[in-house]
Formats: C-alpha cells, sequence, structure tokens
C-alpha cells in the first residue's frame, strides 16, 4: 500500500475539521434527524483533490466527531459518509484539477458525487440502520432519500463551485517563463 504523503495527512486534518464544523450548521428538513448541510461539498472537493483514503477518512473523523458532539455515534451514517467520500475519491482520481477544468471534468466530478450519494444514502445507511440497529424500514428509506437528494444537490452546488474557484488558483505547469 502506497504511504499518505504529508500533503494528504494535512489534507485529511483539515477536511475532517471543515467537515466536523459545516456538520454542525445545517437546516432541517420535514424528515426527522435529516438535514441540509455543505460538509459534503467539502468532503466531496478534498476526495478530488486528494484521492479515495482522503475522502473516506475526512467523512469517518468529521462524522463521528459530530455525532460524539451531539448524541453518540450513529454508526449506519458515518460509514455511509466515508463511503461517499472512498466512491468519489475513486470515480475523480483522475480528473488533475491542478491541470485546470473543464465543462467534461465537471460533469465527471458530477456524476461521481450522484453516484456515491445514491448508494451511501439509499442503500448503504438503511440497510446498515436495519442491520445494526434494527430501525423502522419506511422510516429509514425517507431519510435516505431526503438526505440523498439534498447531498447531491450541495455537493453539486457548492462543490462544483468550490473546484472552479480552486482551480483558477493553482498556476499551471509550464505557465511560467524565465526572464533573461
Amino acid at each position: 500500500m502506497k504511504k499518505l504523503s504529508v500533503k494528504s495527512v494535512v489534507a485529511i486534518g483539515i477536511g475532517a475539521a471543515l467537515f466536523f464544523v459545516l456538520g454542525k450548521i445545517s437546516i432541517p428538513t420535514p424528515v426527522p434527524n435529516t438535514y441540509i448541510s455543505l460538509q459534503y461539498a467539502v468532503q466531496a472537493v478534498f476526495a478530488t483533490l486528494f484521492g479515495p483514503i482522503a475522502g473516506l477518512l475526512i467523512g469517518l473523523i468529521g462524522h463521528t466527531l459530530i455525532d460524539a458532539t451531539s448524541y453518540g455515534p450513529w454508526w449506519s451514517w458515518i460509514i455511509a459518509s466515508a463511503f461517499v467520500g472512498l466512491v468519489i475519491g475513486f470515480v475523480t482520481m483522475k480528473l488533475d484539477i491542478n491541470e485546470g477544468i473543464d465543462t467534461k471534468k465537471i460533469v465527471q466530478f458530477n456524476v461521481a458525487q450522484v453516484i456515491a450519494h445514491l448508494l451511501a444514502w439509499g442503500l448503504v445507511a438503511p440497510c446498515l440502520d436495519i442491520l445494526i440497529y434494527s430501525e423502522p424500514v419506511e422510516k429509514l428509506f425517507a431519510q435516505g432519500l431526503m438526505a440523498g437528494v439534498a447531498n447531491m444537490l450541495t455537493t453539486g452546488i457548492v462543490g462544483t463551485l468550490l473546484l472552479v474557484a480552486y482551480a483558477k488558483t493553482v498556476v499551471k505547469r509550464g505557465s511560467l517563463t524565465k526572464e533573461d
């Protein structure tokens, strides 16, 4: 297994901290215990820039901290958050946002995040809720649907804006010339 670089470890720490802070600021939805928040947009950007392990650890650490400081760890959703980062990181590994961003990369990023959220909140979280907590099925899929839609929208809008803004700040290779 390839070792994580210092840059990746720092990114995981910053990403998990941002995930935690943004997860504490949330808007309730009509579905109980389900909120609209921005932490998944940040996680998706970090997973795209630093890879699947960073995405997984940001979701795992960040969501665990949110739950631990609220009502106690809810492992099914913590695992689903980690899964989101892992999937986005794998699907977007080859995008190389440091070389610029275009419509094709934006579409690939959004396809990745939609797939990740669909699987995480439509399958992983509800199935683990049934297996771990014996929760009622109807409630789980309502929560999963609401969380999935909210996370897809916030990641699609805010995550795309963050990626575009980041790409504009990066100096492209070969763009600097030496003056005589």
